[in-house]
């Protein structure tokens, strides 16, 4: 960012959306039309990932200080769907602790180690020896693909799982996921269906987690998100001036404040029409502690009529699509930094969603979200 400039930072607290009520407040003032165009954002966006199908996670960029997770050679295997048991019971499970090989734990490359976790049985069901941890993917360090855990686990008790695992060869960052398998074929996991893993590092002058390491810059992959409008799916990058809305990236954008940056920017622009709407739905990352989304938000110069909802939406592991926040702008001079703390996803697999609103008829909307990406 170029910093030979006046800057106004405005923040709005993150809000919670509620899917099924259409009526909903949306904060900031805004018009009961701005309210359904929100609406309308994240319901279409329901719907798509309710039918999209999931694509690979994108690999962390490599750096001199921490490279990327290797893959695994081990395939996962085919598992069955999450499912409440017959009889009536639910599986769930939730993390009590680490007990061996906190996250990040340096290890020699090929050494054996044991990891070893203790959960919590916070379903309904008893789990038995007939119940099984299995692996879902990322690296399985040598591990077999399922394992019995020992005993009967009532509702409420704890147990200690373990696993006899070795090191890949590779220096880096490297990550296993693993869930549970009942005697009815039903997976699960944390919370229902999060993973708990296991992550180490390779290599003894690796130092991952260092404070302003870009891990994912959403400007240069934007062609990987899958960018919707109430009228489809939308070519990528798209064509200035398509009334079915598009998304292109600009190197050099000019801001409503007439500042012209020296970092690339998505110009996002909503179906055109009565509360229209645009929005990129991003290839699954595997969130780490510490990890935060960061940008500046505004209007493009000269888009007087300009008059949006930004939001930043999220799914866990194919799940439901949830809201971590939302910014109203309008065309007038000023812009917002948003600085976003992403903790409270780490340790799950999370699909982002960049979305703009029109507030109303989308006559000039070109939302510009300056050199987005997530850091650490």
């Amino acid at each position: 960012m170029s910093t030979s400039r006046r800057q106004r930072l405005v923040w709005l607290p993150p809000i919670l959306l509620v899917l099924a009520v259409l009526g909903c407040t949306v904060p900031g003032g805004l018009s009961s039309s701005a309210a359904i165009g929100t609406q309308a954002a994240l319901t279409m966006e329901a719907q798509w990932a309710a039918r999209a199908p999931v694509s690979p996670s994108p690999a962390l960029p490599a750096s001199t200080s921490t490279l990327a997770p290797a893959a695994s050679d081990t395939p996962a295997p085919t598992l069955p769907p999450l499912a409440t048991d017959s009889a009536g019971c639910t599986d769930q499970a939730a993390f009590v602790a680490d007990l061996t090989i906190p996250d990040n734990t340096n290890l020699p490359a090929g050494g054996a180690f044991t990891k070893a976790w203790r959960l919590k049985n916070t379903g309904t069901c008893t789990w038995t020896p007939n119940y099984n941890l299995v692996f879902i993917d990322g690296d399985n360090f040598g591990a077999t693909q399922s394992q019995s855990i020992p005993g009967n686990v009532a509702p409420g008790e704890d147990v200690d799982l373990s696993l006899e695992l070795r090191a890949p060869v590779t220096p880096g960052v490297h990550r296993g996921n693993w869930k549970l398998l009942s005697s009815r074929g039903t997976v699960f996991g944390i919370d229902g269906s999060g993973s708990f893993y296991v992550q180490i590092v390779v290599g003894a002058t690796l130092t991952p987690g260092t404070g302003g390491r870009t891990v994912y810059e959403l400007a240069a992959n934007y062609c990987e998100a899958e960018w919707r409008s109430g009228a489809g799916v939308l070519p990528c990058p798209g064509t200035e001036g398509d009334p079915n809305g598009y998304v292109l990236r600009v190197q050099d954008p000019r801001f409503e404040n007439g500042i012209t940056e020296d970092e690339p920017s998505l110009l996002t622009r909503p179906q055109m029409s009565t509360d229209g709407v645009i929005s990129g739905r991003y290839p699954p990352l595997q969130v780490l502690s510490g990890y935060r989304l960061k940008t500046h938000i505004g209007c493009r110069y000269d888009s007087t009529e300009c008059n949006v909802i930004y939001q930043l939406n999220y799914r866990i592991d194919g799940g439901t699509l949830q809201n971590l926040g939302q910014w109203s702008q309008r065309y007038d001079g000023e812009w917002q930094k948003l600085d976003i703390d992403l903790s409270s996803l780490s340790g799950r697999s999370v699909e982002f969603v960049l979305a703009v609103a029109a507030n109303g008829a989308s006559s000039a909307d070109d939302a510009l979200w300056l050199n987005p990406k997530i850091t650490q």
